[in-house]
């Protein structure tokens, strides 16, 4: 899944409502005072508009009718505006916003109740809000590291991930420095707006993290303006039924020996990795397997159980630009080795029609609960070498990531 899809906005929200707070006063003229009532400060994206009034879809979700009167102010901000440049943003009306804009509001309920009065609202035209998610996840894409959390040393304040490519596993350490910011994505989501505030000390062995910062020359450490990490689960195995009217499927984990049943959503990544590119990656867990002894680093764990979690390098810098020497099956003409992420990107997609009950099947979802199924993040199908090159599916699973696998920025989803 393209983990999400949008990126982050949470500090685009939190800077248009501390633009909303200085509104009235920056503007030339003040809104005239609001009677003594609740202020409400709903915020999300236009759905639709009939007249003056504007159907919103807030970040929690739910539908709110905002009502627009002619002493409404509202005006068209962008990122990062100083109160001085909020002053200047140019007016609009009802009638210039569109389904996917983003609104701030600021009103007080109507009097039945069904409604807010805006008195005040901040638009950001859906085009400025891609193009800002956009420069966001190139951040994330060029100055990022992302892995499976391998040791935490709270003292310190370091974690340290190991991250697979084709040629093998490196670790990394990140720093965290006291202004890091710590985010830990729910059970259920891997929306990076659903990313709840957290320390350092809820991150565990196992977890899947990402960080945004600065590396060393090397690539040995890594210190993080940003953190975002969860628990997530690595299934391999095959298809033992398939549900497409509720979109599920039924999985025989290899590692568990029990029966998963996983959600297909419509952010879940599906992929259909190339015979060539499935040969490649068997060869390299096979020979990683038969020469790495159990419990090590890089062979299998004791007990032949999958470790937790999986590991993935995204691309990063210049490594995300495909190469033009890259072969038609992810190989590189060049000898240079490619970027296994890069590699799975480029495989086509595959729908939940095409997939078989006995086929065999990869896949990263989140943890799920009790009382919802595992929603599938990335799947990969063809992968039937690959799993007789790791039957117990552990080497299998560190193929994945729950980053999307064409990017490398948290949704991300």
């Amino acid at each position: 899944m393209q983990l999400s899809k949008p990126l982050s906005l949470k500090p685009l929200i939190v800077a248009l409502i501390l633009a909303l707070t200085i509104l009235p006063c920056a503007l030339a003229q003040s809104p005239a005072a609001e009677p003594s009532a609740t202020v409400l400060r709903p915020a999300g994206t236009v759905k639709s508009v009939e007249g003056s009034t504007v159907t919103l879809t807030t970040d929690s979700g739910r539908e709110v009718h905002i009502l627009v009167k002619d002493t409404t102010r509202m005006v068209q901000a962008a990122p990062g505006l100083s109160p001085q440049e909020l002053k200047n943003a140019p007016a609009v009306k009802a009638s210039d916003l569109e389904p996917g804009d983003r609104m701030t509001v600021r009103g007080t309920p109507a009097p039945d109740g069904q409604a807010v009065v805006a008195s005040t609202v901040l638009v950001m035209k859906k085009a400025a809000v891609a193009e800002r998610q956009e420069r966001e996840r190139q951040e994330w894409l060029q100055r990022g590291v992302g892995g499976l959390v391998g040791a935490v040393d709270p003292v310190a304040r370091t974690v340290t991930v190991s991250v697979v490519s084709i040629a093998g596993k490196k670790s990394t350490l990140i720093r965290l420095k006291e202004n890091t910011t710590v985010r830990r994505y729910l059970p259920d989501s891997v929306k990076f707006d659903d990313a709840q505030p957290a320390t350092l000390a809820d991150v565990k062995p196992g977890d899947q993290l990402r960080a945004r910062g600065d590396r060393n020359a090397d690539g040995s450490e890594f210190s993080a303006a940003e953190i975002v990490f969860g628990s997530f689960r690595n299934i391999a195995g095959r298809v033992t039924a398939i549900d497409p009217v509720n979109r599920t499927l039924v999985v025989a984990d290899l590692a568990t020996k029990k029966p998963v049943t996983v959600k297909i959503t419509d952010e879940s990544q599906m992929k259909k990795l190339p015979p060539l590119l499935a040969e490649r990656l068997a060869a390299r867990l096979k020979g990683t397997a038969e020469s790495a002894p159990a419990g090590s680093p890089s062979g299998p764990p004791p007990g032949g159980r999958a470790f937790p979690g999986a590991a993935g390098a995204p691309p990063q810098g210049a490594a995300a630009v495909p190469r033009a020497g890259m072969g038609p099956d992810g190989g590189s003409r060049g000898g240079a080795a490619p970027d296994l992420q890069q590699l799975l990107g480029r495989a086509p997609d595959v729908t939940l029609a095409e997939l078989q009950k006995g086929e065999a099947v990869m896949l990263v979802a989140t943890a799920g609960s009790v009382s919802t199924e595992p929603k599938a993040i990335t799947l990969l199908s063809g992968v039937e070498t690959i799993l007789t090159a790791s039957p117990n599916g552990g080497g299998a699973a560190m193929l994945l990531s729950p980053w999307n696998l064409g990017g490398g920025a948290p949704d991300m989803p």
